[in-house]
């Protein structure tokens, strides 16, 4: 049985001042009309039913998300006492969904991505939990085909071709996981034809992942195993907390992929986006003549390349602007250079450094 696990625990500081520690990126609605995280599990359509379906978030955010989803059994929210990074939050999904399902295969999907091409998702899911199923200790994982020289994403080098695997997109045995390269490095990724970008999205059987943290990572899998053992017991939370706590945070690519000799990498036949930062919205909402890309209600005068997000009922003008990155909400407005993305992320730490936590 194929169960969804959501990791939608991420702060979002790159979209300050609309994601906020409070209400971060993937729980608005930055592209369409749905929040990210909803889009998320929609995407998935039959696939998977609620009963399969594993949020992991922080615990802060568990109550909000429990009111965006009231369809949702409450054991389908799992919240982390505190941030350890994406190893732990799968590994300790694996457990929860193998204590129910010791056959399981999962799905580990991020929150914040733009997936359009819903039914080719489907298909590609499809086809990797196929794959799966003919070898129980293969992981599967989606590359994206770069068509610029991405410096943001990781890659994913591919080998030889898996031709009897090839229903929705082509597969091919993995050779190697890059980390995000600089920018010469990553014009020779995309000149070779043999890199894709890293999706983070990963299809295999729980057990699988469980048996590689437990060889990679033993004092995590030992600690999540304390945690699971006391699941559902009056001392639940009590043990999260602890042992939660005195995990070592560590990214699964850090952790598992990059040392995995059975890995497959199927070729995205679907159009994706990570929604990395505010200039993301530049590639999905468009721009327009003049290469702004508008949010809301703007009057631009002498105004070009520059990005606007606001409300319907607040108007925002501006005049002699070139590649400006303009955010307004009720309580904060952020007027910045759109290149000078780092610059977002230091606002969040100058304001923690100011005690303004009403802007966080």
């Amino acid at each position: 049985m194929l169960h969804a696990v959501i990791m939608a625990g991420g702060a979002g500081t790159r979209f300050w001042p609309a994601s906020r520690a409070a209400m971060p990126k993937q729980l608005l609605a930055l592209v369409g009309k749905q929040t990210m995280l909803r889009q998320t599990v929609e995407r998935l359509g039959d696939l998977v039913s609620s009963q399969q379906t594993l949020i992991v978030t922080s615990e802060r955010l568990v109550p909000v998300i429990r009111r965006q989803f009231p369809e949702l059994p409450a054991a389908s929210l799992v919240g982390e006492p505190c941030k350890r990074d994406t190893a732990p939050c799968i590994g300790l999904a694996a457990m929860l969904v193998s204590r129910d399902d010791p056959d399981a295969t999962m799905a580990v999907l991020p929150a914040d991505h733009v997936i359009r091409n819903a039914s080719r998702f489907q298909d590609a899911v499809r086809q990797a939990v196929e794959m799966v199923a003919r070898q129980p200790d293969l992981i599967v994982t989606f590359g994206i085909r770069p068509n610029y020289p991405a410096e943001i994403f990781g890659y994913i080098q591919r080998g030889a071709r898996m031709d009897v695997y090839d229903e929705a997109g082509p597969a091919f045995i993995v050779k190697r996981f890059r980390e995000k390269p600089d920018a010469a490095t990553a014009t020779e990724y995309l000149a070779s034809g043999d890199f894709y970008w890293n999706s983070g999205i990963f299809i295999w059987k729980a057990t699988t992942i469980l048996a590689a943290l437990r060889e990679r990572q033993p004092e995590m899998f030992e600690r999540l195993q304390q945690i699971v053992a006391g699941w559902g017991s009056d001392a639940q939370h009590e043990t999260f907390v602890r042992e939660f706590a005195l995990i070592k945070g560590i990214s699964i690519d850090y952790a598992v992929m990059e040392h995995a000799h059975n890995v497959a990498v199927i070729e995205a036949p679907y159009d994706w986006d990570d929604l990395g930062s505010w200039q993301s919205l530049s590639r999905l909402a468009g721009t327009d003549r003049f290469d702004n890309t508008i949010v809301g209600r703007h009057l631009g005068m002498n105004t070009a390349g520059t990005i606007v997000r606001t409300s319907d009922d607040h108007l925002v003008v501006t005049v002699g602007l070139k590649d400006c990155l303009i955010v307004h909400t009720p309580d904060a407005t952020l007027v910045a250079n759109k290149h000078d993305e780092e610059a977002i992320r230091e606002i969040v730490r100058q304001l923690e450094a100011r005690g303004w936590k009403e802007y966080l």
